[in-house]
C-alpha cells in the first residue's frame, strides 16, 4: 500500500524536475489552481500527457482520511409542487453510493419563489472548500454569477432540469427544454380541432425572455408554425404560484376569452389548473402538462388531465452527482450535453411508469 501511494508522489517530481519547477507549481496545474502562467502550465500539461501521469486521487483520498466535498444546489419542494424530492432522492442514492470512496454531499435548497434565497445558499457554498458543484440554474442572472464564480475558483459544475446556453459546465443532465414543447405541440396537432384555440401557461415568480419554461413555449410555437396548423396559440403568464393567485389570472382570461380548447401548461405545475377546471366546471378542456407527481397523477386517474410530459428527475440528480464523481476521482469527463427521455404519460399506461 505504501508504494501505491508514494507512485503519484514520485510522478509529481518527475514532472517538476523535467519542466525546472517546485512540486508546488505542478500541484496546482493538475488542480487547476491560478497562480501559474501560461507558458509554464502548457509547458506542464506537455510533459504530463507526455508521461501520460494520471493522479490517483482516490488513493491520496482514502491515505489521508480526507473527504472530497460537493455541494448540491437546488430548489426545495414546494406546497404547491413536490417535483424537487425526486432529483433530491437521485442525489442522495448517488451519495449512499460514493461515500465509501472519500466523497461527501452537502444540499443546499432554495425557494423557488425567492431569488435571494438561491442567492444566499450560492454564497454559503463560495464560503466554503468544495470540489464540485450540482445545480438547477432556475434564476437566470443569479445563476450566472455564482457559475462566474466557480469559474475563478476552477470549480467544475453540473446542471440539472434546466441549462445555461453559452456556459463552460462540465455536463447537463435534463430535458431538451425546446424539444419538450415540440412534442406538446405534436400532441395538441392530434387531439385539438382545427378551428380550436390553445392557450399556453407559464406559472412562475420568474419569467424573463431567458426563462427555461419559455423554451418549451418556443418549441410548441415552432411545431405549430412548421406544420402551417391553424390552431390559434394564446399566452397566459402567472407571476405567483399561489392557487389562489392562479386562479384568479384564470378567471380574468376566461372572462375575455370563452372559445379556448386545449391548455398547455409549461411545467410541473399543471395540478394547479387541473383544480381550477375541476372547480369551474371545465374539466372537458383538453390539458397537458409535465411531470410524474403525485398531484398531476390523481388528475390525470379522473380524466382532468389528458397527457402528462415526464422526463426523469431522479436520473437527473443520479447521474449529476455520478458524473462528477467520475471527473473527480477517476478523471473521465461525460459527455457535455445528456438529454432525458420525452416520455408521454395518460391514464392508460401511468401505472407502469417510474421516474
Amino acid at each position: 500500500m505504501k508504494e501505491n501511494q508514494e507512485k503519484p508522489m514520485i510522478g509529481v517530481k518527475e514532472i517538476a524536475r523535467r519542466a525546472n519547477v517546485s512540486i508546488a507549481t505542478v500541484d496546482r496545474v493538475l488542480h487547476k489552481r491560478s497562480g501559474v502562467s501560461k507558458a509554464t502550465k502548457e509547458k506542464i500539461e506537455a510533459i504530463i500527457a507526455e508521461l501520460n501521469y494520471q493522479p490517483n486521487i482516490f488513493a491520496r483520498t482514502l491515505s489521508s482520511n480526507k473527504t472530497l466535498k460537493i455541494a448540491a444546489l437546488l430548489p426545495k419542494a414546494s406546497p404547491e409542487s413536490a417535483f424537487w424530492n425526486a432529483p433530491l432522492e437521485g442525489i442522495q442514492q448517488a451519495a449512499s453510493e460514493i461515500s465509501p470512496y472519500g466523497l461527501g454531499i452537502d444540499v443546499f435548497l432554495f425557494d423557488q419563489n425567492d431569488k435571494n434565497t438561491f442567492e444566499s445558499q450560492a454564497n454559503a457554498i463560495l464560503e466554503k472548500d468544495y470540489q464540485a458543484v450540482l445545480l438547477a440554474p432556475m434564476f437566470m442572472a443569479k445563476a450566472k454569477k455564482f457559475i462566474q464564480s466557480c469559474h475563478q475558483s476552477a470549480i467544475p459544475y453540473v446542471f440539472i432540469n434546466s441549462d445555461i446556453p453559452g456556459q463552460d459546465s462540465l455536463a447537463y443532465y435534463g430535458p431538451d427544454l425546446f424539444q419538450s414543447g415540440y412534442m406538446g405541440g405534436h400532441l395538441l396537432r392530434y387531439i385539438v380541432p382545427a378551428s380550436a384555440n390553445v392557450l399556453l401557461v407559464n406559472i412562475s415568480k420568474e419569467i424573463d425572455a431567458h426563462h427555461h419554461l419559455l423554451r418549451k413555449e418556443e418549441g410548441v410555437r415552432e411545431y405549430f408554425s412548421e406544420h402551417e396548423l391553424s390552431q390559434e396559440l394564446h399566452r397566459l403568464d402567472i407571476r405567483n404560484t399561489d392557487y389562489v393567485f392562479i386562479a384568479k389570472a384564470l378567471d380574468q382570461f376566461f372572462a375575455s376569452q370563452h372559445d379556448i380548447t386545449a391548455i398547455f401548461v409549461t411545467n410541473s405545475r399543471v395540478s394547479s389548473v387541473a383544480k381550477y377546471l375541476e372547480e369551474r366546471g371545465l374539466s372537458h378542456l383538453i390539458l397537458v402538462g409535465f411531470d410524474f407527481l403525485p398531484e398531476n397523477i390523481e388528475y390525470l386517474k379522473t380524466n382532468v388531465i389528458d397527457f402528462l410530459i415526464c422526463q426523469k428527475p431522479y436520473e437527473q440528480g443520479y447521474k449529476g452527482i455520478m458524473a462528477l464523481y467520475q471527473h473527480l476521482i477517476h478523471h473521465i469527463d461525460p459527455k457535455k450535453v445528456n438529454f432525458m427521455p420525452i416520455d408521454v404519460i395518460s391514464r392508460e399506461n401511468y401505472m407502469f411508469y417510474t421516474n
